[in-house]
């Protein structure tokens, strides 16, 4: 009996050894045969001996510089319905960090202070001098809000799209299960498992929507499955805790305009987590001299729900808040 069960356990083993074999090569495969629809779309520019890219847009005095959330591996496709409304009076520029859209993964700890570095590097190389308006969307807040506490003269305001405020990171540091979910997920890519959900790999909500052309989303497929979760995606999520604690360590920027947009799903609206979220946002908007949150309708990802109303938003609140009062001191 032992003998049939030891040799059950090896035809098991054998089994899934050969699956993940066949595919890491169809992995493999399916890169290459993709990487010829990856012509840079951008500037790419060579900062710590890597390269980053650099999108821009459009014309005008301010320049918005969006960032993306973590995990969103092709920022120039997914957070193209925002930046057009943007795009058509002023100069927009999308920062793909190491590990994002066409950028190189820099295999650094993705510590905040090297993060921030070669965005404002990438930024001055590629013909974007500050000061800056900046579009964080989740994590990236913590870059945003670490920004405008050490180069306050290079940021005129920013318009934060569900952000994670550095307090809250700072309060929820992982445990040993969210440690290993994230080095396992980061595992999986590596063996190219992710194919076989691709539902987890790019927002579906992208694809069906009209604002990329269908060669634009093919690509955005292609760039998800070749970034996604790979080690600089792993390590912004590992390092997040003492990068926030850094941002907390300081002064709150107070004379920074911070348009806080607080993104609340219906089905949730009543939650614990809504409501603590609601409340930190509403705390830290206090400690900032010019400062709004205004609740929107729909998932985290807001800014393919509602692009049109967060264009509104933002420029009525630098109109109104920002370049009013600046006018007012000439």
């Amino acid at each position: 009996m032992k003998k049939i069960f030891k040799k059950i356990v090896i035809y098991f083993i054998a089994v899934i050894l050969i699956g993940l074999v066949a595919i890491f090569s169809y992995h493999r495969y399916q890169l290459s045969k993709e990487s010829k629809l990856l012509d840079t779309n951008g500037t790419l520019v060579e900062v710590d001996h890597q390269k980053i890219n650099v999108y821009t847009e459009g014309d005008g005095q301010d320049t918005y510089v969006f960032m993306a959330g973590s995990g969103v591996a092709a920022p120039i496709y997914e957070m193209k319905g925002l930046y057009s409304q943007f795009s058509q009076g002023h100069k927009i520029a999308v920062v793909e960090r190491a590990g994002y859209g066409y950028s190189d993964v820099s295999k650094d700890e993705r510590d905040m202070d090297t993060v921030l570095a070669q965005t404002r590097e990438a930024l001055l190389k590629s013909g974007n001098k500050p000061p800056y308006i900046l579009v964080p969307h989740s994590i990236s807040g913590v870059e945003a809000i670490y920004w405008a506490q050490k180069y306050p003269k290079e940021i005129k305001g920013i318009i934060a799209l569900d952000i994670g405020l550095p307090s809250q990171y700072a309060e929820h540091k992982m445990g040993a299960v969210d440690l290993w979910t994230v080095k396992g997920m980061n595992l999986l890519t590596k063996l190219g498992i992710h194919r076989l959900a691709p539902s987890e790999v790019y927002n579906q909500q992208v694809i069906k929507q009209s604002f990329l052309s269908e060669k634009e989303k093919e690509i955005y497929k292609a760039l998800s499955y070749k970034q996604i979760f790979n080690d600089d995606m792993k390590n912004e999520l590992l390092q997040v805790y003492e990068n926030s604690i850094k941002s907390e360590e300081l002064p709150k920027p107070k004379d920074t305009p911070i348009l806080l947009i607080d993104a609340i799903a219906e089905q949730n609206k009543d939650s614990k987590f809504t409501k603590y979220h609601s409340q930190k946002y509403a705390e830290f908007a206090e400690q900032i001299n010019i400062a709004d949150v205004k609740e929107l309708s729909g998932t985290h990802s807001i800014y393919l729900y509602k692009p049109e109303e967060i264009y509104r938003l933002a420029i009525d609140f630098m109109k109104t808040k920002v370049d009013n009062k600046e006018r007012s001191r000439e």
